[in-house]
């Protein structure tokens, strides 16, 4: 007898050795069977590439699989995230079965085309969708708008057309919205003056976005701005107000035509940006009571003196110069 559990507990020992994975390891596997194949199904839709090399049928995709994150109570996959790889083709529809997933951040993998699957909108669990430094092209979905408790969606750097969902101020829970870098075009919508629940920092730059600044977003307090680099017209004062708490604001590079010199700014704003429009005026004595860290009003029809306070004549002259007739330090005294 005592033979025979010397021999089993050998057999034991050589399979250890043989085997690392503890045998509690290799009976359980973590891994819901569901996500598993679907994580298979994107790696062979993406033509089984090296940057998913660790993605393979024997192994645990919880333990052993790059890109993924399972939840530690349920073992769903709850992350996918792509960084910088030698992924090509379109984004599967796939990704749309992956009903626990809360983070999907693809970014940096240039030879991802074609339009943004409507199947994500299928992810309600969605915080952060990041598909950012792609080549994505075809419209912005208005179905993005059923993702309820989406944080950020970033869609930036990429080649996008058409209008800008107005559908996209139903997101209640949306903190941060990129749409930078794209070749969006159209107005900016009316509805972005009532977002639903939480006010966005909001970037649209390097668009081709036209027409006029909604009235409307006077409504909200968006902590930052960007609408810099488009064909944008008429006012923005309504960015501005002493009681609202905006940091940063850049609109240079836009066809802006409103008088500066009766904008009120918040003690909040630290960066000012709109060089290169047609904004006419003086500047603001109260911009000597500001924690400036940043301005820019170049390229402009500002006229009068620099107001002599604060950081405004500590900055660059190239902040000020092109402009109709500024003067005052750090340009030329006025004559």
């Amino acid at each position: 007898m005592a033979t025979k559990l010397k021999e089993c507990r050998d057999l034991v020992l050589i399979f250890s050795v043989f085997n690392p994975l503890s045998i509690h390891e290799q009976i359980e596997e973590l891994c819901n069977s569901h996500d598993k194949k679907v994580l298979l199904q994107i790696k062979k839709h993406f033509g089984d590439p090296y940057h998913l090399a660790s993605w393979l049928p024997g192994t645990d995709c919880c333990k052993a699989w790059n890109q993924v994150e399972c939840d530690p109570t349920t073992n769903r996959i709850v992350s996918l995230r792509m960084y910088s790889g030698n992924l090509s083709g379109e984004i599967p529809a796939e990704v749309g079965d992956l009903p626990y997933l809360k983070t999907l951040e693809l970014h940096k993998l240039t030879n991802i085309t074609g339009p943004i699957p409507t199947s994500i909108s299928n992810l309600i669990n969605l915080i952060s969708l990041r598909l950012s430094r792609l080549n994505l092209t075809g419209p912005v979905p208005d179905s993005l708008s059923n993702l309820k408790n989406l944080r950020v969606l970033d869609l930036s750097f990429n080649s996008l057309s058409g209008s800008i969902p107005s559908s996209l101020a139903l997101l209640p829970e949306i903190d941060i919205l990129g749409l930078d870098r794209n070749k969006l075009t159209g107005p900016i919508p009316e509805s972005f003056g009532n977002f639903v629940g939480r006010v966005p920092g909001i970037s649209l730059s390097h668009n081709q976005l036209s027409g006029k600044i909604p009235a409307s977003l006077d409504n909200r307090d968006f902590r930052w701005v960007d609408f810099s680099r488009n064909k944008l017209e008429g006012d923005a004062s309504m960015f501005f107000g002493p009681n609202k708490t905006t940091g940063v604001v850049d609109l240079s590079r836009n066809l802006l035509e409103f008088d500066f010199s009766k904008v009120v700014f918040p003690t909040s704003l630290t960066n000012l940006d709109i060089n290169h429009n047609k904004i006419f005026g003086s500047i603001p004595t109260q911009m000597t009571q500001l924690t400036i860290l940043s301005l820019n009003v170049s390229y402009n029809r500002l006229c009068g003196l620099i107001p002599q306070g604060g950081k405004l004549p500590s900055l660059d002259y190239t902040a000020y110069f092109h402009n109709k007739c500024l003067c005052g330090t750090p340009l030329e005294s006025c004559k």
